[in-house]
């Protein structure tokens, strides 16, 4: 079974929503627009039920068919990126400084397509939740849901997520048994020293070269604290401090991210993390503050529900484009939240045009609008697999 023929047919009403989401990019807990836009899709879908509010601007929409009690959640993620676009594409973002540089302008089309799909056929026997989920970047949206009854107020059997993968080739499905991405933490340092003029160091108490230290000293927590067989990323991602050239600052502020995928680890790098900073500081005789604060768990994909997927995706892309996952991935999704409180799996949807093509996150990314109808057919055939008449 390939493409959905029917699917097939409105891949273009698909790739107009996909852009219009992608002009109108809306940050973490501020998806106003784009919540509207997917109840309005919704509604004039005929679902059967929309529920609104969870995580304040999560949409569920519910396609119910027959009479069995079984149940499958379907979720895409709806927020953007603080990037300045730089794509010069007629549908580049029209607000300053935000972007769909991720992808979830796409996941949220995909999603609306399979629902439209499922909501005309019901080719199926039970209920279908098709979760649209805010704050994926930041703020935590799945948690948010999850806390806000998501699970209690629609009990299924399982859950499954979907991400576009530029680095692989567009049509092919990846999939992993267990750790699928990593654990996410981001941190701030705050190295307060004592300003001096540039001329006169011995004054003063540097914070830059105290940051500097610092920097270096992080990358042995991995290298050197952390057990080789195990992964682990301590990265800093910003310096600042200072705005003269001749002037030495009172105050530096780093901010970074963490990884890992056991929970061990990541208490190994938290801990570690503090005792360099505060013993690297006060050796200085400055004073240091660290800000660690953890954004999601590892994404760890059910043995069981991955089955399900991987059959799914073989139906829709065939044998040869379904491809198991090398190893895990250190970016983060916080889909785990999701996966934390109900079995499920992760997949990711290669979309790369060539080696060319910008990767996540890139002020010049923009989703590959041909493997939308690839997308919404793996959601559906999930249900009509899953939920199959008798």
């Amino acid at each position: 079974m390939p493409i959905i023929n029917r699917i097939a047919a409105f891949h273009e009403d698909m790739t107009a929503w996909r852009r219009d989401l992608h002009a109108h990019p809306e940050l973490s807990m501020q998806e106003a627009r784009t919540s509207a836009m997917v109840r309005e899709k919704l509604a004039a879908f005929g679902v059967d039920e929309i529920i609104n509010g969870m995580a304040t601007h999560g949409v569920v929409g519910v396609i119910r068919s027959g009479s069995s009690d079984r149940a499958i959640g379907l979720r895409a993620d709806m927020d953007a990126l603080p990037i300045q676009e730089e794509t010069g594409l007629p549908h580049a973002s029209r607000t300053p400084g935000v972007m769909h540089a991720c992808g979830h302008d796409g996941h949220t089309a995909m999603l609306l397509g399979a629902a439209k799909y499922l909501a005309e056929t019901r080719n199926f026997d039970g209920t279908v939740y098709l979760i649209f989920q805010p704050a994926e970047e930041f703020e935590g949206g799945a948690d948010r849901m999850v806390q806000d009854g998501l699970f209690a107020r629609c009990p299924m059997d399982h859950v499954y997520g979907l991400h576009n993968w530029p680095e692989t080739k567009a049509g092919t499905f990846l999939w992993r048994t267990g750790p699928v991405m990593a654990a996410v933490a981001f941190f701030d340092i705050t190295v307060t020293g004592r300003g001096s003029h540039g001329a006169s160091p011995h004054q003063g108490v540097d914070p830059i070269v105290v940051s500097s230290h610092i920097v270096g000293a992080l990358q042995t927590i991995v290298s050197r604290n952390i057990e080789p067989i195990e992964g682990g990323v301590v990265s800093v991602g910003s310096i600042t401090g200072g705005d003269a050239y001749n002037i030495l600052p009172e105050r530096v502020v780093m901010k970074g991210t963490a990884r890992w995928y056991r929970p061990e680890v990541g208490d190994q790098i938290e801990a570690g993390m503090k005792r360099l900073v505060n013993g690297i500081a006060e050796s200085f005789g400055a004073r240091a503050e660290l800000n660690f604060f953890r954004h999601a768990p590892a994404t760890v994909n059910d043995a069981d529900a991955t089955v399900l997927a991987r059959e799914a995706a073989t139906a829709v892309a065939g044998t040869d484009r379904v491809q198991q996952m090398r190893a895990p991935t250190m970016g983060g999704e916080d889909f785990a939240y999701m996966l934390e409180a109900k079995d499920g799996a992760y997949l990711m949807l290669g979309s790369g045009r060539g080696e060319d093509d910008p990767l996540l996150h890139h002020p010049r990314y923009d989703f590959n609008d041909e493997v939308l109808p690839l997308g919404a057919s793996w959601w559906a055939t999930l249900v009509e697999q899953q939920l199959a008449k008798a």
